[in-house]
């Protein structure tokens, strides 16, 4: 992953962060007014029904102080790149139809626990979260304007893994899911550019293996080796898709996020370069379980079957999977300090 190929571009971003419904004070970044989001939970912003554990306390803490459906303490990463782009967070595609609702700014098709297959969750996969964006595009909803002004911003493929080994998937099956998940989410990619999107972006991989629900096996302490190692061959098969859409297209309309490096950069701050904290035991997550068998969330006879840490912004991760909000932010600050690249 040192090496990075002419084609793979790590977005430069600028510093317009903390409100999602704060814009910057130079307006829309480049031009671009519409954010179209795709994916799973590292970008929902509150499309999983009532009964996802995004929905229930303490999820929400910090912003906006109550449970909103984001998987995370408080902001998630698509808040952030509407912030970079000077805009609020586009409504979730579930609440369009709320009074006083928004569409100004784009639309949020991710639904946590879902990929580019079926997965564990009864929730939209890419495939239908496309349908549901153009049936949108169909009722005239946005101009092609509006769409040559838009990214669209795309998070799969890790539940993706979660499904197939919970489906008893072997280890040597493994290169071959890899490959033809990777095909079918190329496709998706072509068929969002088809639509008429002219920038879309594509987060990599994060590294697994250190993942709060990887590293409870050695107490927090190391990350999985054979974790880190699965994400970096997917990243490798993903890298080359990228590059051969891109040379079809001719117009390096797709753009890849190295959000691997991105979490090792971001948990190993040292807290003394600007802009950055130091996170505290930065494999251990801020909620956690208090026995097998239940997640930050859960409720058993009026009993919460979770601790919560005091200092959410002292730790990296929220939960078994996802950053806190903190978590993200350094994320982000990663990708703007080693960028070079701009969309």
């Amino acid at each position: 992953m040192e090496k990075q190929s002419h084609f793979l571009i790590i977005v430069c971003f600028s510093l317009f962060i903390c409100f999602p419904t704060i814009a910057t004070e130079t307006g829309p970044a480049r031009g671009l007014t519409k954010l179209f989001v795709f994916g799973d939970s590292y970008v929902d912003t509150g499309n999983r029904n009532f009964s996802a554990r995004s929905w229930n306390q303490p999820y929400g803490l910090t912003f906006p102080g109550r449970p909103e459906g984001r998987y995370s303490d408080g902001r998630v990463f698509s808040d952030y790149i509407a912030s970079w782009m000077g805009i609020r967070s586009p409504i979730p595609y579930r609440w369009r139809k709320m009074e006083n609702a928004s569409i100004e700014y784009g639309m949020n098709f991710a639904f946590g626990g879902t990929g580019v297959f079926k997965t564990l969750v009864s929730a939209p996969n890419m495939t239908v979260q496309i349908d549901l964006f153009q049936k949108q595009l169909q009722k005239t909803l946005y101009s092609k304007a509006d769409i040559n002004s838009s990214i669209a911003l795309v998070s799969m493929a890790g539940n993706d893994y979660t499904a197939y080994l919970a489906r008893n998937g072997t280890t040597e099956g493994l290169s071959a899911f890899t490959k033809a998940m990777i095909k079918q989410l190329g496709l998706n990619l072509q068929r969002i550019e088809s639509l008429g999107v002219r920038k879309i972006v594509v987060m990599n991989l994060q590294p697994l293996g250190c993942l709060p629900s990887e590293t409870i096996s050695y107490l927090y302490k190391n990350c999985s080796t054979s974790g880190n190692s699965l994400s970096l061959v997917h990243n490798q098969v993903l890298e080359k898709t990228v590059e051969k859409l891109n040379n079809k297209s001719k117009e390096s309309v797709f753009v890849i996020l190295d959000m691997y490096r991105a979490f090792l950069s971001a948990m190993k701050k040292e807290g003394h370069q600007p802009g950055t904290m130091k996170f505290k035991d930065q494999l251990m997550p801020c909620c956690e379980a208090v026995t097998t068998g239940y997640k930050c969330g859960n409720v058993e006879g009026g009993k919460k079957m979770y601790v919560v840490c005091n200092n959410s912004n002292s730790k990296f991760f929220w939960d078994d999977v996802h950053p806190s909000q903190a978590g993200w932010r350094a994320v982000y600050l990663a990708l703007k300090s080693s960028a070079y690249s701009y969309i």
